[in-house]
């Protein structure tokens, strides 16, 4: 259970980071209210930051936050199922998994866009790592075998 809930805690700080950071970015698509200059985007496919800020919010944001829910409580869900590449184990611990890969190349396209690294990519890279090592643990596993 500790280990279940070092993951749950991993994916709430990620949840809370991306719905700010993906919010603020929807309201403000410019980036002003962040002090993000549009030039730091000016080598990606998009014009202002409301794509990326929309895909933030939705997917490293309140997807972690349903899988909190998930991870707790065990839903069934034939939807997440068939999205499952895992069939032995509950689609939570599969989404677990897909956010801390999905936090990975999420990270590495921002540093290629933006060309360029800050420390926060270097800490958000070790949170999807850590996300990644603490799902894997055979302790977390076997609480959602099916």
């Amino acid at each position: 259970m500790l280990f279940r809930n070092i993951l749950i805690g991993l994916l709430a700080f990620l949840a809370v980071g991306a719905l700010f950071g993906g919010g603020a970015l929807i309201i403000s698509p410019s980036g002003e209210l962040l002090g993000m200059p549009l030039s730091m985007i000016k080598d990606s496919p998009f014009p202002t930051f409301l794509i990326p800020a929309i895909f933030l919010f939705a997917f490293l944001g309140l997807v972690p936050c349903l899988l909190i829910f998930a991870l707790l409580k065990k839903p069934k869900s034939r939807i997440a199922q068939r999205l499952n590449i895992y069939k032995d184990m509950h689609w939570s611990w599969s989404f677990s998994v897909y956010i801390g890969l999905i936090l990975i190349l999420w990270l590495q396209l921002e540093m290629m866009f933006i060309h360029s690294v800050h420390w926060s990519h270097t800490f958000y890279m070790f949170v999807a790592v850590v996300i990644l090592i603490v799902a894997i643990l055979p302790q977390v596993r076997n609480l959602y075998k099916r």
